[in-house]
């Protein structure tokens, strides 16, 4: 595995990101859980990233159970300190306390504010939590305090200014260059000696579906032998400002396919045939992506229940690679009780979207087309 120098310590290229844990009747398959972060552990990773409210509250207490026995001294732990649970200072001690009795440690070793945008950002920073980050760090708690970010890059500047920040964590991948923090927000950060953490390096798992048969034809006459996933984590990881790239791993394949990309990528390896090939399927992706969705799940719940990033996976699906299985996947094996034909355009799902997406009206359109005659 190759190591990374992050917040003064040496971490895995490859962290392990804990939104995305196999699941199974709903609930994670802790089996199967803790065996990927066992494997990924024995194979070199030791960032593992979870959050109080990935898998309704269950990924921290899985990450802590997997970490028992000695190996929590192995690893480095991240977590976040979710603003919309955060009224008064007490709920951050509140929260934070939880979380480690969560996670069964007695302190964690990165800790960061969650998904901060402009009102989130204001609401913490009028109320105090900043102090709250630096008593935390007083008493041992937590030793490295960043933040998670998504909203525009101008807020992201702010952001990073606005206090004695170790280092951030932002969305970034080969489709996302102009998006939130983006390229210029990754410069920015580095550059005022912030260390980077990156999240979605394959877009929710978009970047990771199979090519289309051209641009298949086109990766093999180019004589690219990695995968579409392993493509773009590797153009992740070919950024030196990278410090960790973080991937939520639900298989073993998946987990292994990305450690290989890890032990193999320095900075500035990706070679100008790789270049070449992440040029024309951006371009393509840019031609057929319909909604701008990374599955981040931050517009859920809905109070009438839909299933908004399903609807967008499969609306991008349609167009983008398959349009009879997007249908067949909204129409049989999507619960009608999720439909986007329930939203009563409350608008919720909207003030909460990172990626400020016009949610009313991309449901109306993705269920109209997931619904029409073949």
């Amino acid at each position: 595995m190759q190591y990374r120098e992050f917040c003064g310590e040496q971490v895995s290229a490859l962290g392990f990101g804990c939104m995305r844990l196999p699941v199974s009747e709903g609930k994670i398959d802790e089996g199967a859980a803790i065996a990927l972060i066992h494997h990924a552990i024995d194979r070199g990773v030791n960032y593992l990233d979870t959050a109080w409210g990935y898998h309704g509250g269950a990924s921290e207490p899985l990450v802590g159970k997997a970490v028992r026995n000695g190996l929590r001294e192995n690893v480095f732990l991240a977590t976040k300190l979710p603003p919309w649970e955060v009224k008064t200072l007490d709920d951050c001690d509140r929260v934070l306390n939880e979380q480690l009795r969560r996670l069964e440690t007695d302190y964690l070793d990165f800790y960061l504010l969650h998904s901060l945008t402009r009102p989130s950002w204001d609401a913490m920073r009028d109320l105090g939590v900043l102090g709250f980050l630096e008593r935390a760090l007083a008493d041992g708690r937590v030793r490295h305090v960043g933040f998670s970010f998504h909203d525009d890059v101008d807020c992201f500047k702010e952001i990073v200014d606005g206090w004695g920040w170790e280092f951030c964590q932002i969305q970034y991948n080969y489709m996302d260059e102009r998006v939130q923090a983006g390229t210029e927000g990754l410069l920015y950060a580095a550059e005022r000696g912030l260390d980077i953490a990156i999240m979605e390096p394959l877009r929710g798992g978009t970047l990771g579906e199979p090519l289309p048969e051209d641009l298949e034809a086109v990766r093999r006459e180019l004589g690219v032998e990695w995968s579409p996933a392993q493509l773009a984590l590797r153009w992740v990881l070919d950024h030196p400002e990278a410090a960790v790239t973080l991937s939520g791993m639900n298989r073993m394949d998946h987990l292994e396919e990305n450690i290989a990309v890890a032990e193999a990528t320095e900075p500035g390896s990706l070679t100008d045939i790789e270049k070449e090939l992440v040029g024309a399927i951006k371009g393509r992706y840019h031609e057929k992506i319909l909604v701008d969705c990374t599955a981040c799940r931050y517009c859920l719940p809905c109070p009438q229940g839909v299933n908004i990033p399903r609807t967008f996976f499969l609306y991008n699906d349609m167009s983008m690679f398959n349009a009879a299985r997007a249908r067949f996947g909204y129409q049989k094996m999507t619960s009608p009780d999720e439909w986007a034909s329930h939203c009563a355009e409350c608008g919720i799902c909207e003030e909460r979207c990172p990626q400020h997406i016009p949610i009313i009206e991309k449901l109306a359109e993705a269920h109209e087309a997931l619904t029409a005659e073949e």
